[in-house]
This record gives C-alpha cells, sequence and structure tokens, in this order.
C-alpha cells in the first residue's frame, strides 16, 4: 500500500485518511467492494459502494501512474539522460499528460526533419538563433552564422539550407516544450470546435448522420453522446471529423513563451514557431483533444449504459410461479415452454395462431390444456415479432381464472438460446425453446436471468460497441456484482452463472458449488459451503452474508446476517430468554434490545442496526413488487400510431439526449430530453429509469424512417 497514493485521495475525495487507508488495506487483501460495504461498515466508517469502488479506481490509475514513471526513469537512466531536476520534475507530475510531455524531447524517435538538421551539424546554429539577442550585446546575424555551417559534403549547400535546418530543430523544440504543450491543451480544451462535413457522394448512404453533415460545436460543449456519433461517422467513411483552432488564438501564446526581441534571429525563431505550430504541435493537440474527448464520451456511456442496466437487473420478479412461456413468431409458430416454479423446463410444444383458422383453433385448445395440466400461474409473451398479436390471442381464450397474461423484453434471449451456458443446459432442445424457457424466468426473476447474458446484448446501451471495452466490461461487471450480491442468492437453486457474481467466489468456485450440489444434495447450512472443494476460509468470509439456504436449521443462513455476527445474535436471544427463531419473529422481542450493550472491538453501531433492521425483514428483496402492465388495445404497429394519442408504455432505454419507450408497436418512441417533464432535465436519469412504466403523449410518427416522437410533458406516470 502507497500512503502517498492513500493521502492524495484522502483530498481528492474529501475523507479522512483512516477511511481511504481501511478501505485501501482491505482492497489489498482481496475484499470486494460489495464485502466492504455491507460487513467492514467499522473500519471505513460506512463508506458506500461507489465510494469505495472510487478508491479502488484510483489507486489502480495511481499504480498505473507510477508504473510509466517508473518505466520512464529506466529508459532515460540507461541512456544517460536523468538528471537531477529532470528526476524532480517526472517525480512531481500528477498526471500522465504531463509526465509524457516531460518525457517527450527525450524519447526515442523516428527520423524528422530536426533529427536530419542534427545529423548535418546544424544544432549549434539552431542554440545560437533561438537564444536570440541574448547571446551578444550586438544583434545575431543568422545569416552570417550560417555560413561557418555550409558543407555540400553534408547536402548543407547554402546558408539558407543552414537556416532551414536550423528552423526544423527550433520547430521541434517549441513542439515539444512541457510549458507550451500544456498551455496549447488547456487553449484547445477551452476554444477548440469539433467540425464535421459529410463526404462527398455518401450523402443518401449515411443519412441516419445527416445532422452532422456540416456542424460545428465547441469541444467543451460537446456531449458525448453527439463525440461518439460523429467519430462512428468518419468510421464508417460518411463523414470527416476535425478539431479546429483559430491560429490567431494560439500563435501570440506561443510568441509570448520564445520570442524574445525583434531582431533577425527573433524573425528566425518566428518563422521557426509557425512551421512548428502548423506542423507538429497542432496535430499533436488534435490527436490529444481526440483523444481526451474520446475518453470523456466512453465515460459518459459506459455510465448511462451502468444505470440502465442497474435498473434493468434490479426489475421487480414475479416470483415463484408456475410459468407457460410463448416464444411468438409468425410463419414459424410460436415455440411454448412450461416452467415449475423454480424455473424447471417440465414441456415443450410448438402452436401456429397466426396462419390460419384451424391453426388458431389447435393452439386455442393447446394452450387451455396445458395451463391446466401444469397448473400455469401466468404467461409470458416475448416482445419480439408477433409478440403483441399473441398477446392479443391468448387474452382472448377462455383460460382458468386467474391466470395473468405478460408481455416480456426479450432483448438478448435469442443471444442466451445460443451460447453455451444454455447449450449446457439445454443439450437436447434447439434455441426457440431455449429461447422460451430464458422469457418465462425472465418474468420470475430478471437478474437470475439477465446475468447469463453478456450485457452488451441487453439492449440498454448508448454507443456501447464505439466505447473501450475494457472499461466498458469492468463497469458493467460492477453494476452485475453490486446487483446480484445486493439482491442476495438461494445457493441450492441458483445457476453458476449467477454463483459466479457471488462477492468471493468467481465461476470457478460457483462451477464448484454445483457440481458439489448435484452430488450431495441440497445445502443444509452455510456451514456446509467450506466443504466444497477450493472454497477456503476466505472465499467463505466474502460469500457466505450473500448466500441464503432456505429451510436451514439455523434461520440466520436464510438472512444477510454474516456468520462471524451469529454469536452477537444468540447472545440478544440468550439475553432474552428466547430463541433467535424467536427474535426474528416477535417485534416486541427486537423492541427490548439495547444494541449499545453488544458493541465490541469488531462489531459497532453500523453492523448492529443492519443486524436488527435484517432480523425484521430476513433475507429481504429489495426489490420493488411485481405489477402486470398492458399496453393499448387495437394499438400494435407503427401504422396504428397518431399524433396526439396518450398511450401507456414501458421505458426500455435512456440515452443523454433522452429515453425510448416501447408502446406496444415493435418500434420503441423517443421522448427527447426536453419532453420528460415541464422542469430542465439536466440528466434522464433524474427523472425517469429503464423498466419504469409511463403514459406519454404521441408528438409525430415518421412510419418511413420508423420513427416515433413522444413527451411526457403533462402526462401522469402509468398507473
Amino acid at each position: 500500500m502507497n500512503e502517498t497514493h492513500i493521502q492524495r485521495i484522502t483530498v481528492e475525495l474529501e475523507l479522512a485518511f483512516q477511511q481511504v487507508k481501511a478501505t485501501a488495506l482491505l482492497l489489498e487483501e482481496g475484499a470486494t467492494v460489495p464485502f466492504i460495504a455491507r460487513y467492514r461498515k467499522e473500519a471505513t466508517n460506512s463508506l458506500d459502494e461507489v465510494v469505495i469502488a472510487t478508491i479502488r479506481d484510483r489507486i489502480d490509475q495511481l499504480t498505473e501512474l507510477d508504473g510509466r514513471r517508473e518505466a520512464i526513469f529506466h529508459s532515460l537512466d540507461e541512456r544517460g539522460l536523468l538528471t537531477d531536476e529532470l528526476r524532480d520534475k517526472l517525480d512531481a507530475a500528477d498526471t500522465v499528460s504531463v509526465l509524457e510531455d516531460l518525457y517527450l524531447p527525450f524519447r526515442p524517435k523516428r527520423r524528422t526533419r530536426a533529427t536530419i538538421a542534427r545529423e548535418k551539424g546544424l544544432e549549434p546554429l539552431a542554440q545560437r538563433i533561438f537564444a536570440q539577442d541574448g547571446v551578444d550585446p550586438v544583434n545575431l546575424d543568422p545569416s552570417g552564422e550560417a555560413q561557418a555551417f555550409v558543407d555540400p559534403e553534408k547536402e548543407v549547400h547554402s546558408a539558407a539550407d543552414a537556416l532551414a535546418g536550423a528552423r526544423d530543430i527550433i520547430a521541434e523544440w517549441i513542439s515539444e516544450d512541457a510549458d507550451a504543450r500544456a498551455r496549447m491543451r488547456d487553449m484547445f480544451l477551452r476554444k477548440a470546435c469539433f467540425k464535421s462535413k459529410v463526404v462527398s457522394g455518401r450523402e443518401q448512404e449515411g443519412i441516419k448522420y445527416r445532422d452532422y453533415f456540416d456542424w460545428e460545436e465547441p469541444v467543451n460543449a460537446a456531449p458525448g453522446h453527439r463525440i461518439l456519433a460523429m467519430r462512428r461517422g468518419e468510421k464508417e467513411g460518411v463523414l470527416t471529423l476535425r478539431v479546429t483552432l483559430a491560429e490567431g488564438e494560439a500563435i501570440p501564446v506561443l510568441e509570448t513563451l520564445f520570442i524574445k526581441g525583434d531582431g533577425q534571429a527573433s524573425l528566425q525563431v518566428k518563422q521557426a514557431l509557425e512551421d512548428g505550430y502548423g506542423r507538429l504541435l497542432f496535430p499533436s493537440m488534435e490527436t490529444e483533444i481526440r483523444m481526451l474527448t474520446r475518453k470523456r464520451a466512453d465515460e459518459e456511456a459506459i455510465r448511462v449504459f451502468a444505470d440502465n442496466l442497474r435498473q434493468l437487473l434490479l426489475a421487480p420478479p414475479l416470483g415463484e410461479k408456475s410459468i407457460l412461456a410463448i416464444d411468438p413468431g409468425f410463419r414459424t409458430g410460436c415455440k411454448i415452454v412450461c416452467l415449475d416454479r423454480q424455473g424447471k423446463l417440465l414441456h415443450t410444444d410448438a402452436v401456429f395462431p397466426h396462419l390460419s383458422e384451424k391453426g388458431a383453433r389447435e393452439a386455442a385448445q393447446t394452450l387451455i390444456e396445458l395451463c391446466e395440466s401444469f397448473h400455469v400461474e401466468a404467461i409470458a409473451v416475448g416482445n419480439g415479432t408477433a409478440g403483441r398479436e399473441t398477446e392479443a390471442f391468448v387474452k382472448k381464450l377462455d383460460l382458468p381464472k386467474g391466470i395473468s397474461v405478460i408481455v416480456v423484453n426479450e432483448s438478448g434471449a435469442s443471444v442466451y438460446s445460443a451460447s453455451d451456458a444454455a447449450r449446457e443446459e439445454f443439450p437436447d432442445h434447439d434455441v426457440t425453446v431455449r429461447g422460451a424457457v430464458s422469457i418465462g424466468r425472465r418474468l420470475m426473476d430478471p437478474l437470475a436471468e439477465l446475468v447469463k447474458i453478456d450485457p452488451k446484448s441487453i439492449g440498454v446501451g448508448q454507443y456501447q460497441h464505439d466505447v473501450d471495452q475494457q472499461a466498458l466490461r469492468k463497469g458493467l461487471d460492477d453494476v452485475v456484482i453490486s446487483c446480484v450480491n445486493g439482491v442476495g442468492v438461494e445457493v441450492n437453486t441458483a445457476s453458476k452463472e449467477l454463483l459466479g457474481y457471488v462477492s468471493g467466489l468467481g465461476p470457478g468456485l460457483a462451477r464448484a458449488i454445483v457440481a458439489y450440489r448435484n452430488e450431495h444434495g441440497p445445502f443444509g447450512s452455510r456451514e456446509e459451503l467450506k466443504k466444497v472443494p477450493r472454497l477456503g476460509p476466505k472465499a467463505f468470509v466474502q460469500a457466505a452474508g450473500f448466500l441464503r439456504v432456505r429451510g436451514a436449521e439455523n434461520p440466520l443462513d436464510t438472512s444477510a446476517v454474516h456468520p462471524e455476527c451469529y454469536p452477537v445474535v444468540e447472545t440478544m436471544a440468550r439475553d432474552l430468554g428466547c430463541s433467535v427463531k424467536d427474535l426474528m419473529k416477535k417485534d416486541d422481542l427486537r423492541a427490548r434490545i439495547d444494541i449499545r450493550k453488544y458493541v465490541t472491538e469488531t462489531v459497532g453501531l453500523p453492523t448492529l442496526h443492519d443486524i436488527l433492521q435484517e432480523l425484521s425483514k430476513p433475507g429481504r428483496d429489495p426489490r420493488e413488487q411485481f405489477e402486470p402492465f398492458m399496453f393499448t388495445e387495437g394499438v400494435d404497429k407503427i401504422e396504428d400510431v397518431r399524433p396526439g394519442m396518450k398511450l401507456p408504455g414501458i421505458i426500455t432505454n435512456i440515452t443523454a439526449f433522452g429515453a425510448f419507450v416501447d408502446v406496444g408497436v415493435h418500434q420503441d418512441g423517443l421522448v427527447h430530453i426536453s419532453q420528460l417533464s415541464n422542469r430542465f432535465v439536466k440528466n434522464p436519469n433524474e427523472v425517469v429509469k429503464v423498466q419504469q412504466k409511463v403514459m406519454v403523449t404521441v408528438l409525430n410518427v415518421d412510419v418511413e424512417r420508423k420513427r416515433i416522437s413522444l413527451s411526457m410533458r403533462d402526462t401522469p406516470i402509468a398507473s
């Protein structure tokens, strides 16, 4: 652990030194973010997951910066270039940009015009000119000085050739000067503009980028989604994208740094400066600005994706119900599966209700019989092709009383159905059966099913294929881990994919738990987890509190109380003269507990408050209660949508510029950020969330381009 890093993070995040140090120590020991946030509150003074993850990421960034600094030290030292002054400057560099600026003049580089000029022996001339009038009481005559460097053998045929070479060297010095680069970087970030234009002849092919055919916008104001859109258009060969800055902005600033007078030498330096800016410094700054803004846009897109994913994963579950799930289709028919209350596949079938009257009659009979035979409690209908038509067909049937018909967002179900996990679970069934199973299970428990799918395939991102994939993966994994551990996992029914996200486990131990469960039967207690091969004490401590064992002899095994705190609860029960089970059942017993009596060196008031809260609702699910939803009947396709209609819908995706809403016509509509509320909205997540039920007003419909414009202004949230 680096104390300097801890001190710096303490200042940056305005935290206590001990909070950051304790968090860093726990992370160094292998503790996960959810574990630290939930079970080590005394150590961190109750830091939440967001702050803990920020500390973790900042430590990684500073460690990476130190690694680069050491590599630069080694490179300079190896070549005898590391002076004490340079070492001090490199040690003081607190960003990668500053570090690289200091290293740039010494970085091994390809042959440049300046390199060639040095090979011709022109560096002394460049030094005398660059010093300008300060080298001598009288004005320096560059042309006269240059005569001494004329050497036809070195291809310096005249004083003009010598001066040109000297200017090349000066231009490189100016472009690599750390102070000059810092000032230019700041200026570009404040005053530069993005300018995009359509590539001639690609107008029709790139019609979706029409907004950017002739677009200019300040770099410091361009939102991430527009930056990513322009970059994608450039990548597809539809747009050209440049960073521009008025030359009159930059040259005067550079002149104040390098021009020392108005003599002949200064004129040579000015000429070199203008050349160096246009040929070297400007392109370098343009590249940097593109990289910096790309990083900023990536971070924004990843944040939007992560927020959406969290909301989707924590969507209300229907719970343990017997489900009949339908993967709809027209020509290929509807694939049907029946699942028991634990999601186990019991039966498969196929019906063709949309091809003919006979097919509709046979489908109706089959569905009714299956509902009766398997005691179906709910029917899940995928929202893909033929989804609304299938929903309408099923709702007209004379089904057994009490069966709900629910449309399920099937984004990503086809990805799961073709995955290794699906093939392993259902080796004897094709992708259509696996897809229907995924639809049914997604209704029962969205979190448990969605963790089996690559988050990028779920359909709640913004330019997710354009951003830094490693950063995206890390950000999304953090969200999935947070959600899984926040809800808790039933160890005897969870898939290995779900178990793999539990704190301290990972894919290997998840497979080992499932293998042990298959061989020895259901776990009877948390303690039995210690018998799983390779699940050692450290992993047990990390995972145990997030795993539930339904029906365990010890009632605390069904709760989020960590096994290390069982003795505390047992002492509470003993002091009250009751059992732990009674303590969990009776509010009046818990009300008599004075938690201050149970404070120890390792268990403080934050943990004791958590324990009491958990005892009142053991194993509580933090997700909201499931509520069924219905689209407007008769509005099944985009041609049915008319301006002025008020329609119920479900938010499927949130971006920086608004929210997409499914109104049941196989084409999501867009509520622009300006139409999300009667008040000004800076961030759409302030007012809406994924899977939220809303009421929208149709503003405009473009059937040809398949675009629906919606508004939520002056419209209440749907019930």
